[in-house]
């Protein structure tokens, strides 16, 4: 080949390579997910670029990407409760960025959002709540704690990030609060038990006493109506009779029977006839 036909293949293969480089810099591509914030020789554009493919002025612009996807993160902080015991929690955030604060974000807080907005915030959010509270109680009412460290973190952040969620995976006291803890837990347990049988034993009590009044009552009863009426005995007696002559062995040496003094009754005699 001439030496003119490698130069102009030369001429064409520089001119393809330029034109690339400029399509590459007229054109960009925002990725599902993100969204783009345009800066253009040190100014940033008021608006976020949505996803596709878009155009932009070359060499003087670029775009830089903001992931808007919900995110898990966890992290952890060091609290002192109400009756100044540390606390180690352990916390899983859930959070994203809406797309209209992409812009704003990306001027005034510098490299990962979580790390420079959504961590602190959270962390005193949680030592606000765990200070209001004694260690025994942020274990025990966690849920609550859960939930007030939530709003104040939500209240903190404002409508620049939304936290969809807190969870607190992991609440750690030192092994000497766990014991004393536990063994206050023991001794309460044991006292209610304490309570509960003297509260059995009390009602037990009461109710004999109210038996032992109903039979003193009906014995006092029973001896006025004897003491009225002497024939009352003679109907009690009749009423349990099964029918043989009751009888009474004396304690005399002659073996006796005493029988009972009962009013002679007449009964009618009867024959049969065959």
């Amino acid at each position: 080949m001439s030496p003119d036909g490698n130069n102009k293949l030369a001429l064409v293969g520089a001119g393809i390579f330029i034109l690339a480089i400029i399509g590459a810099q007229l054109t960009y591509i925002v990725r599902p997910g993100d969204r783009g914030v345009q800066v253009t020789l040190g100014k940033v554009s008021p608006n976020f670029k949505p996803e596709g493919i878009g155009f932009k002025p070359p060499f003087i612009s670029s775009i830089r990407m903001m992931n808007i996807r919900q995110k898990t993160v966890q992290m952890k902080t060091t609290c002192i409760s109400k009756d100044l015991q540390e606390i180690e929690t352990v916390v899983n955030v859930l959070y994203r960025i809406p797309e209209e604060s992409v812009v704003e974000i990306f001027q005034k807080f510098k490299g990962d959002p979580f790390v420079s907005l959504v961590y602190p915030r959270v962390d005193e959010a949680l030592k606000e709540v765990t200070k209001e509270r004694t260690a025994q109680n942020t274990v025990q009412q966690r849920d609550q704690v859960k939930a007030s460290a939530l709003e104040i973190a939500r209240a903190k952040v404002g409508s620049l990030i939304y936290i969809a969620d807190i969870t607190l995976e992991d609440i750690s006291l030192s092994t000497k609060l766990e014991n004393a803890i536990e063994q206050k837990m023991v001794q309460e347990q044991n006292a209610n038990k304490a309570i509960f049988a003297q509260d059995k034993a009390r009602i037990d009590a009461q109710t004999k006493i109210i038996a032992a009044k109903g039979e003193a009552d009906s014995i006092r009863i029973r001896g006025k109506a004897l003491a009225e009426n002497p024939a009352y005995i003679e109907l009690q007696i009749v009423q349990t009779w099964n029918g043989k002559t009751p009888k009474v062995i004396s304690g005399n040496q002659t073996g006796a029977e005493l029988i009972l003094p009962i009013k002679k009754r007449v009964l009618p005699v009867t024959s049969n006839e065959e």
